[in-house]
C-alpha cells in the first residue's frame, strides 16, 4: 500500500524537473535571439550553469532524500540536451 500523499510528492518532483527544463528553453531562446554568434556558446554555458544551480536549490528544497540523485540527473541531463539542440540550431543558422 502506498503512503498517503505519494502522488503529490511525485508530482512535485516532476514539477521541479520540468521547471529546470523550462528555464533551459527560455535561456536557449534568449541566447539565440540576443547573443552574437561569437558569444552564444558562452551564454549557453552560463545557462547550463544557472540550470545546475537552480536544480540543486529546487531538489534540496523538496526535502526528500529518496531519489535525489535521479532527480538531479534528470534535471541537468534534460537541460543539457535542450541546450545542445539549441547550440546546433544557432550554429546552423
Amino acid at each position: 500500500m502506498r503512503p498517503f500523499g505519494h502522488n503529490r510528492d511525485v508530482s512535485w518532483h516532476w514539477r521541479t524537473i520540468a521547471t529546470v527544463w523550462l528555464l533551459a528553453i527560455v535561456g536557449a531562446v534568449l541566447t539565440g535571439l540576443l547573443a552574437t554568434p561569437n558569444s552564444a556558446l558562452g551564454w549557453f554555458g552560463l545557462t547550463l550553469a544557472g540550470c545546475t544551480l537552480v536544480t540543486l536549490g529546487l531538489q534540496i528544497a523538496t526535502g526528500t532524500k529518496e531519489g535525489y540523485v535521479k532527480r538531479v540527473t534528470l534535471s541537468i541531463a534534460g537541460a543539457l540536451v535542450i541546450l545542445v539542440v539549441a547550440t546546433i540550431v544557432v550554429a546552423v543558422l
